[in-house]
């Protein structure tokens, strides 16, 4: 009897989704490494990815509204977390501490969210198919309410400013601007 796949995927999905957001929550905490060009290549898809979603503000007033709150609020928030981020250098490295108060409530807003649409799916006993000819599209099943459009644009705000305010910082740092490296042993007096 061959395995049967179609049981198999949704928990392999479901181990991908929790490995993401350990990932996502992981670089709140502690000491990241500055890398500008990983951080460049997240900011342009997420400017792509806000491109793609920007018309579904055409809905009506209330998705349009979600919209742009939702920038203003994921960029006010990058703003202060940026403000406060610290950096460190070790030898060569640059390092940056991001302000982890305001990363994880960004965050957990969007864990809130999928959490929600999963036990509202749940409830409803699950999801139509794209292909199904009475289900939905597939970028209609992907944002149905204003509130979860609004957060998505949250979270686009958020990291397209954050990212971008830590790499023109870090491109003109001075040395007031560097926290003492915690590893660096002080001499005893």
């Amino acid at each position: 009897m061959p395995p049967a796949f179609s049981r198999i995927w949704p928990w392999f999905f479901a181990l991908l989704v929790v490995f993401l957001l350990y990932r996502r929550f992981r670089r709140h905490f502690g000491r990241q490494l500055l890398s500008p060009a990983r951080m460049t290549v997240r900011v342009v898809l997420l400017i792509v990815l806000a491109a793609v979603l920007a018309p579904m503000g055409l809905r009506g007033g209330d998705y349009a509204l979600a919209e742009m709150s939702g920038l203003a609020v994921g960029i006010a928030l990058a703003l202060w977390g940026a403000s406060r981020t610290r950096y460190v250098r070790e030898g060569d490295r640059l390092f940056y501490i991001p302000h982890t108060y305001t990363g994880v409530a960004v965050s957990a807003l969007v864990l809130a969210r999928i959490v929600y649409r999963l036990a509202a799916l749940y409830s409803t006993g699950g999801v139509s198919m794209p292909g199904d000819p009475g289900g939905p599209g597939a970028q209609g099943a992907m944002v149905k309410t204003p509130l979860t459009l609004g957060l998505f644009f949250v979270l686009i705000g958020y990291y397209v400013c954050y990212y971008s305010r830590v790499i023109s910082k870090s491109k003109r740092i001075t040395p007031a601007d560097l926290e003492a490296s915690a590893t660096r042993s002080e001499p005893a007096a």
